[in-house]
């Protein structure tokens, strides 16, 4: 018995010391002790293995605009839109796609290998949606790239954006999007939760609105949505992004919203670097923070995976393609401070999210793909802790990318532990 790669030794977030074994793109073994050969062996003893990272929120035709045509000075969501607005005329195929493109190789280099990308459909020009469809392509042998039809300036609201978004999911697009609280009325906003999901039953492809971002506690379009879900038989096909009018919501209301969302088998997205930064510009003290409630979702089995949302772009300044980043952000505004709340949070950056976009071919387990993730940590406690280094990464059963240890730092239990992490990757199949 022989293997293409043997990843000798690893820790699995379990606890588990294993040999992982692959032949092709997928994993065939999992033992305590693998007895074979292999063209490769990855010693991991003592690194944690992972399942790869996976964000379900994102917006790469954005991604790394930052400044262009300058910054967004209120730092509000509001001003983001209106920049973005003044952007778009400027975009070109190539730029979008150069600026994707460079944002995947940093994804791959710290183990990102999943993305859900929200595409402006507000465009007839529809530059956005075919670079994206370009690099959707050029990334497959190591991203699995989905992209989501987003009428960023309102379904209704924006004239052409109806037709837009129908066209774009003509086009190959993946996923129905929405933005229900930007339309003019919240008459209009419930309307297009309903159309939308409409158009989404009658494709078979799956739902990810953005929904009430916003501090407003009256933004209730969430319950429309679990209402659609039930409706139309989407269960566990639809996602609620950001939800941070939640945050602003009375607790009698959210004691009716909460058990609706889990019946109906809606997932939670929210995007907790973005949102702390962009919530509460209008508040003096107490300042909200409009992260949704994480931790009651959970609590009634709701799906709530963490999601990134912008790096460098006309809402966040700031970012980078780590999603241990955005968990480590997570689980300080969410409270998740206990150890098996921490290590729920790096499970909703792997597995949970894998799941939300529908990816059950992701995993550490025989028969999933052999995409895969070496920490320089002895558990996802202490990578999350230490956002620790991608020491190597495995797409689709081959090395992407590689980086040395550096001894740079002791754990609690002693082990060496690097913290100089920032894309300092050897890109083994670069895009």
């Amino acid at each position: 018995m022989s293997f293409d790669l043997i990843v000798r030794g690893g820790r699995l977030a379990d606890g588990r010391t294993a040999d992982i074994g692959i032949r092709g793109e997928t994993i065939a073994a999992i033992e305590p002790r693998i007895e074979a050969t292999a063209v490769r062996v990855i010693d991991a003893t003592g690194d944690l293995v992972s399942a790869p990272f996976v964000d379900p929120h994102f917006h790469m035709d954005a991604t790394l605009s930052y400044g262009i045509p300058r910054i967004n000075k209120s730092g509000t969501l509001l001003e983001g839109i209106a920049l973005w607005g003044e952007l778009k005329p400027l975009l070109t195929h190539e730029a979008v796609k150069e600026r994707a493109l460079k944002y995947c190789d940093w994804a791959v280099s710290m183990g990102l290998l999943a993305i859900r990308t929200h595409v402006d459909t507000c465009d007839d020009r529809l530059l956005a949606v075919e670079a994206l469809l370009d690099v959707k392509k050029t990334v497959a042998p190591y991203i699995d790239l989905q992209l989501v039809a987003f009428p960023q300036d309102g379904f209704y609201r924006d004239p052409t954006a109806r037709q837009n978004t129908i066209r774009a999911l003509d086009m190959g697009v993946d996923v129905v999007g929405g933005i229900p609280h930007f339309e003019r009325t919240m008459a209009d906003g419930t309307r297009s939760v309903t159309e939308l999901c409409e158009i989404a039953e009658k494709r078979g492809l799956m739902v990810d609105m953005h929904c009430d971002e916003t501090d407003d506690p009256l933004s209730r379009h969430i319950e429309q949505l679990a209402y659609e879900t039930q409706r139309l038989g989407l269960k566990g096909r639809v996602a609620g992004s950001h939800l941070t009018s939640m945050h602003s919501m009375d607790n009698y209301y959210v004691s009716k919203l909460l058990p609706m969302m889990a019946e109906a088998e809606v997932s939670a997205i929210p995007n907790p670097l973005i949102n702390i930064m962009l919530q509460g510009r209008h508040d003096t003290f107490p300042k909200r923070r409009g992260l949704t409630r994480v931790k009651e979702m959970q609590a009634l089995g709701i799906r709530v995976g963490w999601g990134q949302d912008c790096v460098l772009d006309p809402w966040y300044s700031l970012g980078t393609a780590d999603m241990l980043d955005v968990a480590f952000m997570g689980l300080h505004v969410a409270q998740m401070s206990s150890p098996a709340d921490m290590a729920k949070c790096f499970d909703m950056v792997t597995n949970v999210n894998a799941a939300i976009m529908g990816l059950d071919h992701l995993g550490v387990a025989v028969g999933k793909r052999a995409s895969l993730v070496v920490l320089d940590a002895g558990d996802p406690v202490e990578a999350l802790r230490l956002r620790a280094e991608r020491l190597c990464v495995v797409a689709r059963g081959k090395v992407v990318a590689e980086r040395p240890k550096r001894d740079t730092a002791l754990s609690l239990n002693g082990r060496p532990s690097g913290v100089n992490r920032r894309h300092e990757a050897s890109l083994k199949n670069p895009t």
